[in-house]
């Protein structure tokens, strides 16, 4: 049997393995002193804190807002289509019209529920900065 050529780099074998660790709970790291919460990014006082937690709680409950909104109209979407037999008669390019409205139909009520969204939650944010700056 004939072993094909070998490179240079294989003709000296893999390098040697290195082991990565974590350093150990209660071990000295880089920095042993705390930082002050304006260099962790954290609210620097009282009010600040109560401000970064309603920005969070008003975040989630437009997330939770958007996501049953979106569950609510795809469902309404899937139950016209189930009520409209006709569409299951009808055909484009060969495929029944209402398998095509439910793969494709469904992209651009997403599409528009992830900008409202956005634009929304970005608006959330905006009047948060406002806030933090007044201060």
């Amino acid at each position: 049997m004939i072993e094909p050529p070998r490179d240079r780099a294989d003709a000296a074998g893999p390098p040697p393995r290195v082991r990565v660790t974590a350093p150990r709970p209660g071990a000295a790291g880089a920095s042993a002193r705390p930082l002050p919460p304006s260099a962790r990014g954290g609210p620097t006082s009282d009010i600040a804190g109560v401000y970064v937690r309603s920005l969070i709680r008003s975040q989630l409950r437009l997330a939770i807002v958007f996501a049953v909104g979106f569950a609510a109209a795809t469902t309404l979407f899937v139950l016209a289509i189930a009520l409209v037999p006709a569409l299951d008669s009808s055909f484009v390019f060969g495929v029944p019209a209402s398998w095509l409205l439910l793969g494709v139909g469904v992209y651009p009520l997403a599409l528009t529920v992830a900008g409202l969204y956005v634009r929304a939650a970005a608006r959330n944010e905006a009047r948060y900065r406002s806030l933090t700056e007044a201060e």
